[in-house]
Formats: C-alpha cells, sequence, structure tokens
C-alpha cells in the first residue's frame, strides 16, 4: 500500500482483516472500524466514496506477503454490535466543543497530543491553530509549496472531529457557480437558485471549510467571500439586489485557508489587502535536515536510514543554497518531493533514477555546466552509490508493523 503526504500523518498499525464503514461527513467519506478508531486517512477518498455509494464495507487484506490493500466487502462483515452508531455519527450535533473560557484554556494547551506525528509543526503553531479554530477566526496556512499546508488543515479537523468541506478555489472557473449557485427558470417555480455546496457548508455549525490555492482564484470569488469572511457580517447574498434574502454563516464555522505568496509562485494572484485582514495567518516552516529525516523515517520505517537521509540532505541542501544571498538555483526541492523519491526507493528505484525522474526536471538545463540542473545534479552525485550493492531495505521492519507504527490510533 503506498504512503502519501497526505496519508502519512495518520497511519496506523493496521492488522489484515480490518473492516470498516465508510461515513459521510459534509462533503467528506469518514472511515470507522468496529471499535470506534477512525481510519480515514488510511484509505484513498475514491476508495471510501465508491464502497459508501456502493452499500460496501472496506476490509484490509494482504494480497501477498507484505503486500496489503483495502477492498470493497459486504456489509454483513462490518460487525457493528460492539459500537454505538453515534461514535461515528456525520451529525455536526455529535461535535463537543469548549464552551467555558477554562474549558477552552484547557483544551487549546493540552492539545499539542492531538498534533500528529507526520504533521512537522511546532508546538506554539500547533496550539495557535487550535486556538484559533476553536474561536471560529478565519485562518490563512502560507508556506512554500509541499510543505504541508493542506496537511495541517486535515490535521485541525481530525482533532477537533468536524465536519469539513473542501474547495480548490483555484480550479475555481465560475466563482458564482461554484459558491453561490445557478439560477433557472420553469413554468412552474418561475426563476429559482440551485445552491451550490458552499452554500449548504457556511450553514453547517462547527464545520471547518477550507478554502485550498486561495491566491489562484479568481478575483471574482473573492468579492463574494468578503462578507462571508467579515466576523462583522458573516453572511453570503444570493442575488446582487438589495432585497435579497441574505444566508448567515452557522455558528462556529471556521474558515481555513491555504496560500502560496511570493513572486516564484507566477500562477498565483496578489491578495487583495482587505481580504488578506480577514484572515490570521500561519505560516508553515521549511523543514530543516533533521526534521525532514524523522519525517521521511516515520513515513517510509522499512528503508534503510542512510538511505532516507541521503533523501534529507539533498533536500537540505538544495534550499540552503538556494536562500542564499547570491543562489545558484531559485528553488530548493519540497518535501513533497523528497516524500516522492523515498516513495520510489520503496518501490525498488535507484536513487540517482528517482533523482532522474523527480529532481532534475524542475531545473533549467539551460547554460551547459553553468546551469541550474548541473548544479544539482552535482549535489546528488555526492549521495549516489559507486558500485556498491548495500541493502535498501531493512528486512525486520514493516510497513504496518504493529510495534513499529504503535497500536494506537491518531485522529
Amino acid at each position: 500500500m503506498k504512503t502519501t503526504l497526505k496519508q502519512a500523518y495518520l497511519k496506523q498499525a493496521i492488522s489484515a482483516g480490518t473492516v470498516v464503514k465508510v461515513v459521510p461527513s459534509g462533503n467528506r467519506y469518514n472511515a470507522w472500524d468496529k471499535d470506534g478508531n477512525k481510519l480515514t486517512h488510511a484509505i484513498y477518498t475514491g476508495q471510501r466514496k465508491d464502497a459508501y455509494e456502493s452499500n460496501k464495507a472496506l476490509k484490509f487484506v494482504e494480497t501477498v506477503p507484505g503486500k496489503y490493500k483495502w477492498e470493497m466487502v459486504s456489509m454483513e462483515e462490518f460487525d457493528s454490535s460492539g459500537i454505538e452508531e453515534s461514535n461515528f455519527s456525520s451529525s455536526s450535533d455529535e461535535v463537543e466543543i469548549p464552551k467555558g473560557h477554562k474549558d477552552v484554556l484547557d483544551f487549546i494547551h493540552s492539545s499539542y497530543k492531538l498534533k500528529p506525528k507526520g504533521l512537522i509543526m511546532n508546538e506554539l503553531k500547533w496550539k495557535y491553530l487550535i486556538r484559533t479554530s476553536v474561536r471560529g477566526k478565519n485562518i490563512m496556512i502560507t508556506g512554500p509549496s509541499g510543505s504541508g499546508k493542506t496537511m495541517a488543515v486535515y490535521a485541525l479537523v481530525n482533532a477537533l472531529e468536524r465536519p469539513n468541506y473542501y474547495f480548490n478555489m483555484g480550479a475555481t472557473q465560475d466563482p458564482r457557480s461554484s459558491l453561490i449557485g445557478n439560477t433557472h427558470y420553469n413554468s412552474d417555480k418561475g426563476t429559482y437558485v440551485s445552491n451550490a455546496l458552499f452554500v449548504e457548508a457556511i450553514q453547517t455549525p462547527n464545520a471547518v471549510i477550507l478554502l485550498d490555492e486561495l491566491t489562484r482564484a479568481h478575483p471574482d470569488a473573492w468579492n463574494i467571500l468578503m462578507t462571508v469572511l467579515d466576523e462583522k457580517q458573516r453572511y453570503l447574498r444570493i442575488d446582487e439586489h438589495e432585497s435579497t434574502p441574505t444566508i448567515k454563516v452557522a455558528e462556529g464555522v471556521c474558515f481555513v485557508a491555504t496560500a502560496n505568496i511570493g513572486n516564484e509562485y507566477t500562477a498565483t494572484r496578489a491578495l487583495d489587502r482587505a481580504l488578506r485582514d480577514r484572515f490570521t495567518i500561519i505560516e508553515m516552516d521549511v523543514l530543516n535536515k533533521e526534521e525532514e529525516l524523522e519525517l521521511l523515517k516515520y513515513m517510509f520505517p522499512n528503508i534503510d536510514n542512510d538511505r532516507l537521509s541521503d533523501v534529507a540532505q539533498i533536500s537540505s541542501l538544495t534550499r540552503n543554497e538556494s536562500s542564499n544571498e547570491n543562489p545558484r538555483i531559485e528553488s530548493g526541492i519540497s518535501t513533497r518531493t523528497s516524500v516522492e523519491i523515498a516513495g520510489l526507493l520503496y518501490d525498488g528505484f535507484a536513487l540517482k533514477d528517482a533523482a532522474e525522474i523527480t529532481i532534475y526536471p524542475q531545473y533549467d538545463s539551460s547554460g551547459g555546466v553553468d546551469s541550474e540542473r548541473t548544479f544539482v545534479m552535482q549535489i546528488v552525485q555526492k549521495f549516489i552509490e559507486d558500485g556498491t550493492d548495500d541493502e535498501l531495505f531493512e528486512d525486520e521492519d514493516n510497513l504496518f508493523n504493529e510495534e513499529e507504527m504503535g497500536a494506537s490510533v491518531v485522529s
């Protein structure tokens, strides 16, 4: 079973034979085992959605020694006798939100234990993320591409057990249709509006609404969001006419945006100051070599640590160079790329092949020996084996080894 950056932070010790039931929550499909453990991020989104729509359960099976997959089985295989349905209800009424000031303080300052191990974020920023969400404020998470912005949102959602909705603002071609809905006419109803999913989302109490890639959104989308995000207004107007009724944002709704800010992101737009001021900003840190290595070891415990250390050092060297006053490369290798390289190592590729596939295409080859690509190739070359054939995998490790992973479920 391939491990991705998005899935890694909720990796658990899942044994062969585990059966889960899929339950919708907002536009998300959560997976629960019979003991009430949420295994959502151990399963791909498409698999969960297909299982729900087919009225099937999902079972974790070993196909060949050391290889696992989730396959659809009948609902009869999911034994729900030991769990109350309310334990995995999608209803927002089941969400326990601290009310009193002392309870909120206790929750915020004890919340670091809820941060998944696969998310590299310091304690202060994690607590600030939790505090801002609990207080119902808008959050903007910034940082370089591949630094874990979206992962942080999903970690927040699972820590708070809230219904959540995802909207890719960068892919929104028709903002009005995507955020408000479409106007129709028929002889019986006359003119009416079919509401977009966003309308449902903002009316869901305590929902976390992810506005992904906000800096790539159309300016018309920003205009629609202005009143929604304003803490003194918090409403969506369906039509521009003053007489048109407005839709109020439900109590406890938290908007979380991700944004790439900087000149290197050419497809982004500079955010309007009035829109940016509607958010509190949390910046994801670029991982240092040690943090990168710890993340890779967590995600790929069955790969030799020396190989993972090579990947972390290559990434660190490129990032250090790109931050110099007169850098020879414009950008360093992202954590997302590091994870992909480690995944290729796990699938039997050599480091030199993984670099050729994932790293070199990111750098300009013009300029010959003085090109960015040549410089990066020289860095990678230092870590490529010189004909030796060391063991890539540690035989005693297993991707789903219970002793290595630990039996507790992070959700």
